[in-house]
């Protein structure tokens, strides 16, 4: 796969990104064109080219490269360069051990739960469903990340938000290593209307609960999968 798509799109993000000119906003962006599924694994990333996309300098570029490297999104490769990061068994264990204690958490106890809260993880669902009706199969990928993101906003903690950008950059690294897409996301779909379901009618713990056996059970989906690769 080359850069060109992924490189057009974060052009989008410049406008940005020159706002601030830090090498934050420039790791943001590249993350969230992980987290999109447009940057997928083994993509190499050169530092000319994100410059010329997003108009920062080459400085800028190597630190919000190297920001990501130490977040396990990027890795670097010596003497080739700095590639999208091809997470194995073990990372696939660790985010889904941190998931188990964030999401079902913030589900349960989130302070900012609310109708507010409960439409934005109801919008994720439609727009879950949307794509599917159309086989655009990245596009639930998509869709899903952003029900989870909106799960863990029940939270109410910008700090807990950026920690989950960064574990839904890797998950979305593991799932472009599953290999029939549509059978996987496909299940989910009802799964994330029935969470839905039980907070719109308030149920916050049987919603939490429901949350963590989901995400025990995609953690075993997804080892099983590693295991026949």
């Amino acid at each position: 796969m080359t850069l060109v798509d992924p490189l057009s799109s974060l052009a989008r993000a410049r406008a940005s990104v020159l706002r601030s000119s830090t090498a934050e906003r420039v790791a943001d962006a590249v993350r969230e064109e992980v987290v999109e599924g447009r940057l997928r694994p083994g993509a190499r990333l050169p530092e000319q080219a994100l410059c010329d996309a997003l108009g920062v300098s080459r400085n800028t570029v190597r630190e919000a490269l190297s920001q990501l490297v130490n977040e396990r999104v990027l890795a670097r490769e010596p003497n080739r360069g700095v590639f999208v990061a091809r997470p194995d068994a073990a990372a696939v264990r660790d985010v889904y051990r941190v998931r188990r204690l964030v999401e079902p958490a913030a589900v349960r106890d989130g302070e900012a739960w609310g109708p507010a809260a409960v439409a934005r993880v109801r919008a994720a669902v439609d727009e879950g469903r949307a794509a599917a009706r159309t086989a655009n199969w990245d596009g639930v990928a998509s869709a899903n990340q952003h029900f989870h993101r909106a799960l863990v906003a029940m939270g109410g903690s910008p700090r807990l938000d950026q920690q989950m950008k960064l574990l839904l950059a890797e998950m979305r690294l593991v799932f472009h290593r599953m290999s029939e897409v549509r059978e996987f996301h496909e299940p989910y779909l009802d799964r994330n209307d029935a969470i839905c379901d039980l907070l719109e009618a308030g149920d916050r713990a049987a919603a939490a609960e429901e949350v963590r056996r989901y995400l025990s059970d995609a953690e075993s989906q997804i080892l099983d999968a590693y295991a026949r690769l």
